[in-house]
C-alpha cells in the first residue's frame, strides 16, 4: 500500500497515473484546513476534489465540482442577494458564533446569503449529505469513508483529523480564511504570515495516522504550505511522517512554482519560494523528485522527470518517477 498526501490539485492530478503503476488498495489522507462552512453546510474541497476524482465525476477543467453541475440554487441565491442589497463580499458570521455549535467548522464560518464559492446543485447535495451526517453523531473520518463508498473511489480516503484546523492568511488589512484569500481575493493581498489555528489542540485522525504509519508516503506537487501544511502541523502525524519513507513531487522548477499562490506563502512561512525551500519544509522526506529542468542539488536522493501533468500520460509518468525515488529513499 501507497499513502498519499492529498491538498489541491497536485496530488489527485498524480493519482492518475499512480492507479497505474503501484497495486493497490492504496490510501489518501486529505488536508481539512482550508475547509469552510458556507450557508451551514460543510464544505472540504481538498478531500472532495479525491472523491469527485477517484469516483470519475471531477470537472478535469476546474479541477474542482462535478463535471456538468448545473448552478441553479446558487444562481438563485446570488438573484436573492442583489434584490436584498446585500453586498457581494465573503460574511464571516459573528466572532461568537465561529466558535459555537458544530466543533469541526470552528473560525471558518461564512454566511450562505452570498456565496463567494459557486457550489453546483450536486456538488452541494455531497456538503448537504456531509454535513447532515456529521450532525448525527458520526465522526469526519466515518463520513469521508462512507462518501468514498459512494462514489465507490479505489482508495481509502481519510481527513488528516476529526478536530478543526483552519488555515488563516494574515494580511496587513486583516486575517484571510485560506478559501476567501484563494477564491474571493484571487490570492492577490499581500501575505505576511499563515496560521494553522487549532493545530495545536488537535489530534491527527487515527486512521491518518495508521495509513502514514503503513506507508510508504507520497506527497505529490501540492501547495507546501496551506496544502501540505496544515496536516504538517499536527504533532501525530508530523512524527510519524519522520518514521515513514517518504517521497516528496516538488511543485517548483528551481524557484519557478507551476500554479498558484505557493511562492508567496512559502516566504511568508520563512521558506526560500524554491525547490529548495521545499525540501527545507519537508525536512522528513527522504528522496525528492524533480522536474528535469530543475538542476537544484539536494543532500537526500532525487529522480528527474518532466513533472508537468496535463493528461493522465503525464501523470504516470510522474508516479513511474516516484516509482524510482521510492527505491532509493
Amino acid at each position: 500500500m501507497v499513502t498519499f498526501l492529498a491538498g489541491g490539485t497536485g496530488t489527485p492530478k498524480l493519482l492518475a497515473g499512480a492507479r497505474r503503476v503501484f497495486d493497490g488498495p492504496h490510501a489518501v489522507v486529505g488536508n481539512t484546513g482550508d475547509d469552510v462552512e458556507l450557508g451551514g453546510l460543510l464544505v472540504s474541497p481538498d478531500i472532495d476534489t479525491v472523491l469527485f476524482d477517484g469516483g470519475g465525476v471531477l470537472d478535469r477543467e476546474t479541477w474542482w465540482g462535478i463535471e456538468g453541475d448545473t448552478t441553479e440554487t446558487h444562481d438563485e441565491l446570488t438573484r436573492l442577494a442583489a434584490e436584498a442589497g446585500i453586498d457581494a463580499e465573503p460574511r464571516y458570521l459573528p466572532p461568537e458564533k465561529q466558535t459555537t455549535g458544530r466543533d469541526i467548522a470552528r473560525w471558518r464560518r461564512f454566511s450562505g446569503a452570498w456565496e463567494f464559492m459557486e457550489l453546483g446543485d450536486r456538488d452541494r447535495a455531497v456538503h448537504v449529505f456531509r454535513t447532515s451526517l456529521l450532525d448525527e453523531g458520526r465522526s469526519l473520518t466515518e463520513v469521508t469513508r462512507t462518501l468514498a463508498d459512494a462514489f465507490d473511489v479505489p482508495e481509502d480516503v481519510v481527513p488528516m483529523s476529526d478536530d478543526p484546523v483552519a488555515s488563516i492568511v494574515h494580511t496587513p488589512e486583516r486575517e484571510l480564511h485560506f478559501q476567501e484569500y484563494w477564491v474571493a481575493e484571487r490570492a492577490e493581498p499581500p501575505v505576511e504570515r499563515v496560521e494553522f489555528r487549532g493545530a495545536a489542540d488537535a489530534e491527527a485522525s487515527d486512521a491518518a495516522l495508521a495509513a502514514v504509519r503503513e506507508g510508504p508516503v507520497v506527497v505529490g506537487p501540492s501547495n507546501p504550505i496551506t496544502s501540505i501544511g496544515p496536516m504538517v502541523a499536527l504533532d501525530g502525524l508530523r512524527d510519524a511522517l519522520r518514521d515513514a519513507t517518504v517521497v516528496a513531487v516538488s511543485p517548483f522548477v528551481a524557484d519557478e512554482v507551476f500554479s498558484g499562490p505557493a511562492a508567496e506563502l512559502m516566504e511568508a512561512k520563512g521558506y526560500e519560494a524554491s525547490t529548495r525551500g521545499v525540501a527545507d519544509a519537508y525536512d522528513f522526506a527522504d528522496a525528492f523528485v524533480l522536474d528535469t529542468d530543475d538542476g537544484t542539488d539536494l543532500a537526500r536522493p532525487v529522480v528527474r522527470t518532466d513533472t508537468r501533468m496535463d493528461d493522465d500520460a503525464d501523470a504516470r509518468r510522474v508516479a513511474d518517477a516516484v516509482r524510482d525515488a521510492l527505491e532509493v529513499a
